[in-house]
């Protein structure tokens, strides 16, 4: 008799949600001893469908379907949040960085090899409405490129929606408009077999530690350490992508927490918010600190900031 797994029942459990969330995926656990974690939570804006997925389980496949299956009318705009993973589609394959994006038919077997523990972010799209966006070709594979304008847009949209930064409701219209907005990005974005020319690993890099530093500005513990971490670098090698760009990690993640804080302070649906309040929830933890540095940044402290916006 096959000994079961030690955490049997919290994979199969996680496995359902993520049946029910995304469809005909199967997966198996770690060998061995090593625990199970993971987590499945599929999030609504308006109209917009957002699976967020955790796991550590060693592989996720998906066999390719009946083509009238009701869970195949998606494609999945996939956002690496934590940690790195290979998607194995078409015959090719993407390695995932922290910030990157990809976009996968549903239609198709898939195959996706977590490195560790992986979080993801998957944005499910109408299969339709992307084949359409391409001129009715078959759903492109691949990585979703922020080299252009295109592709930053897109970026600044992806990550506004899984940290959780826009306002809220978000009705069923403003639901419709980002999903439309996604997919005019789309085809742009999406890197083909025929692109002349990659761009350099350290640019790369580079883009992805804004991307990660833009989806965890509120966390108290985005740090250095934790960003070399995700990105699987050393900290050496953080700073020096920084310095290569005539600046450095600490006062790139400053610089748009104040500007965070800075929207929140103009924005008079957030009046009832204190200042303190704002400065906590973006990841700063001295007040005095977060005055003097606002100050220096904005030209007045953050009381005179929200007042003079407040009258203009």
């Amino acid at each position: 008799m096959i000994p079961a797994h030690p955490q049997q029942g919290s994979f199969s459990a996680w496995l359902a949600d993520l049946q029910r969330t995304c469809g005909n995926f199967d997966s198996c656990p770690l060998p061995g001893d090593a625990p199970f974690q993971g987590s499945v939570n599929k999030r609504v804006a308006g109209s917009l469908e957002v699976a967020e997925i955790t796991t550590n389980a060693q592989r996720i496949v998906r066999q390719r379907p009946c083509s009238d299956r009701e869970e195949d009318r998606y494609c999945f705009l996939v956002v690496q949040r934590q940690g790195r993973s290979r998607i194995i589609q078409q015959g090719r394959y993407v390695d995932m960085l922290p910030g990157e994006m990809a976009l996968m038919d549903s239609a198709r077997d898939c195959e996706i090899l977590p490195q560790g523990f992986i979080e993801h972010s998957s944005f499910h799209l109408p299969r339709d409405a992307v084949i359409e966006r391409f001129s009715n070709r078959r759903v492109p594979f691949g990585k979703l490129s922020t080299g252009n304008a295109s592709g930053q847009i897109l970026q600044l949209i992806v990550n506004r929606v899984v940290s959780r930064q826009l306002s809220s409701p978000i009705t069923q219209e403003d639901g419709i408009g980002l999903r439309d907005s996604l997919l005019s990005l789309l085809a742009p974005t999406c890197r083909q077999e025929s692109d002349a020319v990659m761009e350099e690993h350290g640019a790369e890099l580079y883009r992805c530690a804004q991307q990660l530093i833009e989806q965890r500005l509120q966390d108290e513990g985005l740090t250095p350490t934790f960003l070399a971490e995700q990105l699987h670098i050393s900290v050496r090698q953080l700073y020096r992508l920084f310095e290569n760009h005539g600046d450095s990690v600490c006062r790139y993640v400053q610089r748009q927490r104040l500007e965070r804080c800075a929207e929140a302070l103009s924005d008079p649906s957030r009046a009832r918010h204190s200042i303190t309040e704002i400065a906590y929830h973006w990841g700063f933890s001295d007040s005095a600190h977060f005055s003097r540095a606002f100050k220096k940044a904005h030209g007045m402290s953050p009381r005179d900031y929200r007042r003079y916006h407040s009258l203009h």
